[in-house]
């Protein structure tokens, strides 16, 4: 457990963070950052050391809460303080690993998340997570390396967090950044699927993995919908209670706590919207795979009906010349099977000509399959690009937006 605290200067009014307490300037909060090393089978202790050091009492079932390491994200308001559970997914550059072997993230179709919790007062600001959290081990970084400059020069360039607010919405939006990042290598992952899918040179057996793949994209977008939802109730907390969470009444600093806290929902919607359109692409490929298996066998028994249809009347004759009757017209003459030889090959051209003329014979279009295969390495279909190109579109507009806001 590591507790930094967060003074205002009292003349000039700018705010600088210590890992010591002083009695020479006012707090303005100070940050209780804790690992579930700390709490797990000491939740008691723990909860002591809590009261000790910020008089505030933690709630039983928030205490399990805390505990729960497959608590959904949500949030709660109590008189003393807000309780925020917000689930974050492990991406590649976390290193989280499971100290207590009771304990073991549940991993649904290779997406797995690790809960944070943050408790927010108008003083203090307490977060438990998991150790090797890559977004907040960068924080703490940054923190680290602003407390070897001095007080009046730790606002620089970029301002300290003013508020316990303030800094858990830094925080989340850490980790909601880190998201993004995650949108290039997940349509690189469709893009794969699908060639996989129209390739058109072997069967595709890979349907196993393809059902992991469109159920962990699910996974992420049901993710999205419980931050957004635990986000959505945080934002009208802020709207009906910033006294509660910061002490203030100021009308600015809510206003400027708002835009962030759309922002970090805007961000989750982009990253639940990219997820839905690669969804769609992928079940896209699949249709297209399918329809393309239909027409080649429609292409095949076509063929084979043509065949049948032109070899129908030589077997009927045949057939009927194979009779054993005595006395069958031309089985004497020398010339009959030359005759009978030659109705069959004009039978066989004439019905040739007849299904050339109804357009049913030669080779028709290429199939499905052979025109979306890809037929070298520079040249294949993107469906993803063709399906969400308007769409990318859009999208550029509104990063253009936000960037200028």
């Amino acid at each position: 457990m590591q507790v930094y605290y967060f003074y205002r200067h009292s003349e000039q009014k700018y705010i600088f963070v210590s890992t010591r307490k002083s009695e020479q300037y006012p707090i303005a909060y100070f940050w209780i950052d804790c690992t579930r090393e700390d709490i797990v089978n000491r939740i008691e202790q723990w909860s002591t050391d809590i009261f000790e050091e910020t008089g505030l009492r933690i709630n039983e079932f928030h205490r399990r809460d805390i505990l729960n390491i497959e608590h959904p994200c949500a949030f709660d308001v109590m008189d003393d303080y807000d309780l925020l559970v917000f689930r974050k997914l492990i991406t590649p550059d976390d290193h989280i690993q499971n100290t207590n072997a009771l304990e073991q993230h549940e991993s649904l179709f290779g997406i797995t998340t690790t809960p944070i919790s943050m408790i927010m007062t108008p003083n203090v600001l307490i977060t438990v997570r998991e150790q090797g959290n890559n977004a907040f081990e960068a924080y703490l970084q940054r923190i680290k390396t602003i407390l070897t400059r001095e007080p009046a020069e730790q606002n620089k360039p970029r301002k300290l967090p003013d508020t316990p607010l303030d800094l858990a919405l830094r925080l989340l939006n850490s980790m909601i950044d880190g998201y993004l990042d995650l949108r290039t290598p997940l349509t690189r992952r469709v893009e794969y699927w699908q060639q996989e899918l129209l390739q058109g040179r072997r069967r595709f057996t890979q349907w196993n993995m393809l059902l992991q793949e469109s159920m962990a994209l699910q996974q992420i977008e049901n993710l999205c919908e419980e931050q957004i939802e635990a986000l959505q109730e945080l934002h009208d907390e802020i709207v009906e209670n910033y006294h509660h969470l910061t002490g203030e009444l100021l009308s600015d600093p809510q206003d400027i706590m708002l835009v962030r806290m759309d922002d970090l929902i805007s961000h989750v919607e982009r990253i639940q919207k990219h997820t839905t359109r690669l969804r769609t692409a992928i079940q896209a490929a699949m249709d297209l795979h399918f329809s393309a298996i239909a027409n080649q066998t429609n292409e095949n028994m076509r063929i084979l009906a043509i065949i049948t249809a032109v070899f129908a009347p030589l077997t009927l004759l045949t057939g009927i010349y194979g009779m054993n009757f005595e006395f069958i017209p031309g089985l004497k003459s020398p010339v009959g099977f030359w005759i009978m030889l030659i109705v069959m090959l004009l039978t066989t051209g004439m019905l040739i000509y007849y299904f050339y003329r109804r357009h049913l014979m030669g080779l028709s279009e290429k199939s499905v399959i052979e025109m979306l295969a890809q037929q070298n390495k520079t040249q294949h279909f993107d469906l993803f690009k063709f399906v969400n190109e308007p769409i990318k579109q859009t999208l550029r507009e509104v990063e253009k937006f936000t960037k200028m806001k």
